[in-house]
């Protein structure tokens, strides 16, 4: 059996040892290391909108992180939202276009439309969203009336 005294300074050893790994991997391995999905504007809010209009607009997407980003894939809530997606990886650094396209033909008041982007990001799923007001097309009106 070893004096009490020598365990105790082995356990310390051990313990500054075991520090040590665990702060040099988390060195090795950062968290940074991946692609960091930045958009400057998360919502885009348009101006009123007649029923009918097709609105054409993209997100400029910035890769802060420090390796490629690419987005797989997204999802929308209806047919009515067309998102079109960068073909290559945005290197780290560097923007990409997310262009979109919402025909508001059939849709009225309030629209509230988000777009869900797979990625390798951080998060894996992010998330953009734009506001419009749509004004319904006349015949509508005509419609709804007693």
């Amino acid at each position: 059996m070893l004096p009490l005294i020598v365990q105790v300074l082995l356990q310390k050893i051990n313990l500054r040892y075991l520090a040590f790994l665990i702060i040099a991997f988390n060195t090795a391995v950062v968290p940074g290391q991946k692609a960091v999905f930045s958009v400057k504007y998360k919502t885009i809010k348009f101006p009123p909108t007649q029923e009918g209009e097709v609105l054409k607009f993209s997100y400029e997407v910035k890769n802060t992180g420090k390796a490629p980003l690419e987005i797989y894939s997204s999802e929308t809530e209806c047919a009515c939202t067309e998102v079109i997606l960068p073909k290559d990886q945005i290197l780290p650094g560097d923007f990409g276009i997310i262009k979109v396209i919402f025909d508001t033909k059939g849709k009225y008041y309030s629209q509230n439309r988000l777009i869900y982007l797979n990625t390798n990001s951080r998060r894996k799923k992010e998330l953009v969203r734009f506001k419009v007001f749509v004004i319904p097309s006349p015949e509508r009106e005509l419609e709804n009336e007693p």
